[in-house]
């Protein structure tokens, strides 16, 4: 992959709005995400860029300030689920990252494995999708223990439980159901947890270098992730070129499945050498301590260059 070539898709005149903070339970990180990425266009040249904390009034921010393009740095809940996508479409604001469809089935966990059990050269954990009121018991009956549970429509980890016995499920399954009305159970897998981002470059799209990710909690939750610290990062991931190439192929391979643009980042396990796809985020974090940036670097591509990179993939109808 050739390293950005620092051409400008937009003037360096262009209004643009970072999109940070939000109403979802990530609004902290995104903050931090929106923070940084403002600082980058400011240094790229982008002096008329403005920082927007989204609330309800976002559609009238948008109009007065004369937003003519956004940067997504929304994680979580009305921002990387299509939400704020659709608005953007209805104003005719150009924004980075997916689109209406790519940011909904993505930000549901149950409907991207969906998306991607139809495709044979996607390995997929076994799981099940369980509503609040459903009989759980009868769901997760083939099921093997442990398992972990999620709200299929939460990041970051929040909501996330590991459960080793079938009789502390109920307790455990409540617990999540107060993040989230819906939850997919997964069986849970002992390997190797990897996270590889894919961008747009042009008219090619890449896989970034595989980070590698060893908690020091027994599996990487919320404060493994955003902890300095609590987990140690392999860079690049300490694995056979076979399967680096595998992992790699195959992120490619959900990006496109799931009709995702300009950027995202792809979860895996790798256990018994199969890369197992987790789940797709279709609004990486942009912190100092994100993946994203993180593999970026390791690839010639500085935090700058990542940030226009992303920005000149920005448009209408993803």
């Amino acid at each position: 992959m050739a390293n950005n070539d620092k051409k400008l898709k937009y003037p360096l005149d262009t209004r643009i709005a970072v999109l940070c903070g939000g109403m979802s339970n990530e609004r902290e990180v995104s903050l931090r995400s929106g923070k940084n990425v403002f600082e980058a266009l400011q240094r790229l040249g982008y002096s008329n860029s403005i920082l927007i904390d989204v609330d309800e009034e976002i559609a009238e921010n948008l109009h007065d300030n004369d937003v003519t393009v956004a940067y997504n740095a929304l994680h979580g809940k009305y921002g990387e689920d299509g939400c704020i996508q659709g608005l953007l479409e209805i104003l005719g604001i150009e924004y980075t990252g997916c689109g209406v469809f790519a940011s909904s089935a993505c930000m549901n966990k149950a409907t991207t494995k969906n998306i991607l059990k139809n495709y044979v050269d996607i390995p997929l954990i076994k799981s099940v999708f369980i509503k609040k009121d459903e009989n759980f018991e009868e769901k997760i009956k083939d099921l093997n223990f442990p398992v972990m549970i999620k709200p299929v429509s939460e990041g970051s980890s929040i909501g996330m439980y590991k459960v080793n016995q079938k009789e502390d499920f109920k307790e455990f399954f409540e617990k999540s159901c107060q993040i989230g009305q819906d939850i997919l159970v997964e069986e849970y897998l002992v390997g190797k947890s990897l996270t590889v981002g894919v961008l747009d470059n042009d008219n090619e799209t890449f896989a970034t270098e595989i980070l590698e990710l060893r908690p020091k909690n027994e599996w990487y939750d919320y404060e493994a992730k955003y902890t300095k610290g609590m987990t140690e990062f392999i860079l690049p991931a300490e694995l056979s070129e076979e399967t680096t190439q595998k992992v790699k192929d195959i992120a490619v391979k959900a990006y496109r499945y799931c009709n995702c643009k300009g950027v995202s980042r792809v979860d895996f396990l790798v256990s018994d050498d199969i890369p197992y796809v987790l789940e797709l985020n279709t609004s990486p974090g942009m912190t100092d301590i994100s993946d994203l940036p993180a593999q970026a670097a390791v690839m010639g591509i500085s935090y700058d260059e990542l940030v226009l990179m992303i920005l000149n993939n920005a448009g209408l109808n993803r």
